[in-house]
């Protein structure tokens, strides 16, 4: 029996989070993975790939880093959880304090949907409110119904939790203004950023930053301000990107970067909100914020405290930023020079590359982005997406990464002058989005 028939009959979906799933795969990606290092991840079959999914942006200075690994074990040998809150526990919480501007108090937990429920349960009971805004352009933000009822992936959500969760366009300050004509907003929940610069508009002319505009809208109406930092934190500054653009959050969610790839997310900010959450303040109303028996596990904090004493020491992020300009500058330039740049090419910020594949007139093309990931891994790479990390800047695994892409920009040529369309000559099925109605 193949890997993939034991993985759907042992595991609904076959993995435990759907952005891991075969259908987000062309056929011809690894069917399972054994084990990774620096970059590389090694396959069942003994084929090592330069990986560019980083354990879905979790790993920011590489697989198997020898000094987060033996910290995390050492942690875990001085009993890894607890019956009273552990003196990690405490350095841990006390340094996110000390890097992020915005943040006064910190809970921790073990993955990102569940710290920003608990923002906006926490904002829900400071307010008062119970209308939630969020980003309609940006993915995710958690499994919980309160989110997922607002996708088309709604099944087993009651609408009424839903109905509380209200939309608004990425960039687009009237868009947001116009919720708060007849609904009392608790939050505003949001990315910092994704692809589009909130101090740019879409043609790339200045503007007033978005971000700011927001923070603004939500002082006026008395609405909290939530940046989701899931995937920007500890990539865009190791202070958050809220502090990278100049913007002050109320709470702010981390996780992925900032233990790399060990299982540790955060929920931050000032400490008057965070205490609703508090049991030592006698006579006050109690709000069940979050309470989880692994959620200040030792060897994941430790891994935590190794990893920021790595990217302060090493220059890290700076070293992302470089390498992700790098991919971007050539992937870009090879592609003007096919005269592919209308249906390929890089965009967003440089510590963060997103590669766009569209039709020529500008609609996002799966067929084309399953081909380009096919032929990546022809070429040694696999590249669902871009998460640079620091064991991506070896010259050796740039210089692989470029020839790889070469070879796959000119196979899409190869395949535009043929006349055959990118569904024709695919290996297998295209790549489906994540958030769809129906398989």
């Amino acid at each position: 029996m193949r890997y993939l028939e034991r993985l759907n009959r042992a595991i609904p979906g076959g993995c435990h989070t759907y952005s891991k799933g075969s259908d987000q795969f062309p056929s011809s990606a690894p069917e399972i993975l054994v084990s990774a290092n620096g970059c590389n991840v090694l396959d069942d079959k003994g084929n090592s790939f330069i990986d560019y999914g980083m354990g879905l942006r979790s790993t920011v200075i590489g697989y198997a880093d020898k000094e987060i690994c033996e910290a995390a074990f050492k942690a875990s040998m001085m009993g890894n959880n607890l019956t009273k809150p552990s003196i990690l526990e405490l350095e841990a919480a006390e340094k996110l304090i000390d890097i992020i501007p915005s943040a006064e108090m910190v809970k921790f937990a073990k993955n990102g949907s569940n710290v920003t429920t608990a923002a906006v349960k926490v904002a829900r009971a400071y307010t008062g409110k119970k209308y939630v805004a969020r980003c309609r352009q940006q993915p995710f933000f958690s499994f919980d119904d309160w989110f997922i009822g607002t996708t088309p992936v709604k099944r087993g959500v009651p609408e009424q939790h839903a109905s509380l969760t209200l939309m608004f366009d990425y960039g687009d300050i009237k868009s947001l203004e116009s919720l708060f004509e007849d609904k009392d907003i608790a939050c505003v929940i949001m990315e910092p950023a994704t692809t589009q610069d909130p101090r740019k508009n879409e043609d790339g002319s200045e503007r007033e930053c978005f971000l700011k505009q927001v923070r603004n809208l939500c002082d006026r109406k008395n609405c909290l301000m939530i940046l989701d930092e899931m995937i920007t934190g500890f990539r865009y500054d190791i202070r958050g990107a809220g502090a990278y653009f100049g913007v002050t959050p109320d709470m702010s969610t981390f996780g992925k970067a900032m233990a790399n790839g060990f299982s540790v997310a955060a929920l931050t900010g000032k400490k008057e909100i965070m205490e609703v959450g508090s049991t030592n303040l006698p006579g006050a109303e109690r709000t069940f914020l979050l309470s989880s028996t692994h959620g200040a596990e030792m060897s994941s904090l430790a891994a935590f405290l190794k990893t920021v004493e790595i990217m302060e020491r090493d220059s890290v992020i700076p070293g992302i930023w470089k390498t992700g300009s790098e991919i971007i500058d050539f992937s870009n330039s090879l592609s003007r020079s096919l005269g592919l740049e209308k249906i390929f090419l890089f965009n967003g910020f440089s510590c963060s590359p997103n590669y766009m594949t569209t039709s020529e007139s500008g609609v996002p093309d799966l067929f084309l982005r399953t081909f380009f990931q096919e032929k990546m891994l022809e070429n040694g790479v696999m590249m669902p997406y871009v998460a640079v990390s620091h064991a991506h800047s070896k010259p050796e695994i740039i210089e692989k990464t470029k020839s790889a892409l070469t070879e796959t920009l000119r196979e899409i040529k190869s395949t535009v002058e043929s006349g055959r369309s990118f569904e024709e000559v695919l290996m297998g099925p295209s790549i489906k989005p994540v958030f769809r109605k129906f398989n």
